[in-house]
């Protein structure tokens, strides 16, 4: 085993068996620090070995969701119950064997789904394809965790090969700005009373290399949070928790799983049960909302809305409707709940909301 694996055993153990109070606060942030620095390391010459041929999906639709799980925990069978897809299903373990994508039509949004080889204990460092198939994850808009009604220990782990790719589910970036400068050492500035003192911060960074900086924290953090600003390689991603095969249980038993893993939602693909909701979910999680659109000089059209995200501002929609309309746009009027009265005028910085009647003038 090369010495750099011998060294990740080594601090995995000590960081588990430290227990974190203020007088050990500084060295499980060394710890921690040294522990991001050689995976980065094994992750690096991970890429240098292995299959080529990963996963390339082009995204397409109003978002697209990843449906993730180890081996045989219903992905299969839930996308063909929620698309028109249909993807191969089987009993045994590793039925898909490349991304089969799906399109999901709910609310007149078109919602790409794709189903994934299934995952194993280490794959984040490539074990069984995990690689290509986390990679995946990184370019969607919602993941949707599968969690099997049986084997609801399993998420755990799970979850840990999430973390260990670099892959952040319900999280957001932290409000952390560190900018290296040429002299003066360290500085440290907060907004907030902080959980970690000055010299575990400043340590933290020394461990990367980093002797100069100025580190602006608005929020406050962790340890682990603040190693994901310093590395800046991290994706958040949103994700929805989801108990599989809930027809498999009884009632009772299906409640203490939900609450003991936190799921979002139980289903069962193959009685139909919870399918309706968990696509509300789906369009909920996507942050999705509904813009009418209205020709000069014509009645607008209230029945088929167009889909777009929540904050999404009248040059966006610009964008989606056609490369050019940015360039040609003159002005635009709107009625709705982002307007104070009916065909108020407004330029392309305006931000529309749920329900508002766009119209649209060109050049």
């Amino acid at each position: 085993m090369p010495a750099y694996k011998e060294k990740i055993k080594e601090l995995e153990e000590l960081i588990r068996k430290t227990k974190y109070n203020k007088r050990t606060q500084h060295a499980i942030g060394l710890y921690k620090a040294q522990l991001a620095r050689l995976r980065e390391k094994q992750e690096a010459r991970g890429k240098g070995t292995g299959p080529k041929d990963g996963y390339a999906v082009r995204k397409t639709g109003d978002g697209t969701v990843l449906l993730l799980g180890f081996p045989s925990v219903g992905k299969s069978t839930l996308l063909n119950a929620l698309t028109n897809q249909e993807s191969e299903i089987g009993t045994y373990d590793f039925t898909t064997l490349k991304v089969i994508p799906g399109l999901l039509n709910y609310k007149y949004a078109k919602i790409q789904l794709l189903d994934v080889p299934g995952v194993m204990r280490g794959a984040a460092s490539g074990k069984g394809r995990g690689r290509e198939v986390l990679s995946v994850m990184r370019n969607a808009d919602l993941v949707l965790v599968l969690i099997d009604a049986n084997q609801p220990e399993a998420l755990p782990v799970l979850t840990k090969e999430v973390y260990d790719a670099q892959i952040r589910l319900n999280q957001k970036k932290p409000d952390v700005k560190i900018k290296k400068t040429a002299k003066d050492g360290i500085k440290v500035a907060s907004t907030v009373k902080l959980g970690l003192d000055n010299n575990t911060i400043k340590d933290i960074l020394k461990e990367f290399r980093i002797s100069n900086a100025e580190i602006v924290i608005r929020e406050k953090i962790n340890i682990d949070k603040l190693i994901d600003c310093i590395e800046d390689n991290k994706k958040y991603v949103p994700a929805l928790g989801v108990i599989t095969k809930s027809d498999m249980l009884s009632h009772e038993k299906l409640k203490k799983i939900i609450k003991k893993t936190k799921a979002d939602i139980a289903v069962s693909a193959k009685k139909g049960k919870g399918l309706k909701k968990l696509k509300e979910l789906i369009f909920k999680k996507l942050n999705l909302m509904s813009v009418y659109m209205k020709e000069p000089g014509k009645e607008a059209d209230l029945e088929e809305p167009l889909i777009i995200q929540k904050g999404a501002t009248i040059k966006n929609v610009c964008e989606k409707l056609h490369k050019d309309f940015v360039r040609l746009f003159k002005f635009s009027r709107v009625t709705g709940p982002s307007a104070k009265f009916p065909d108020q005028k407004f330029m392309l910085n305006h931000t529309l909301k749920d329900g508002d009647v766009l119209e649209i003038h060109l050049f």
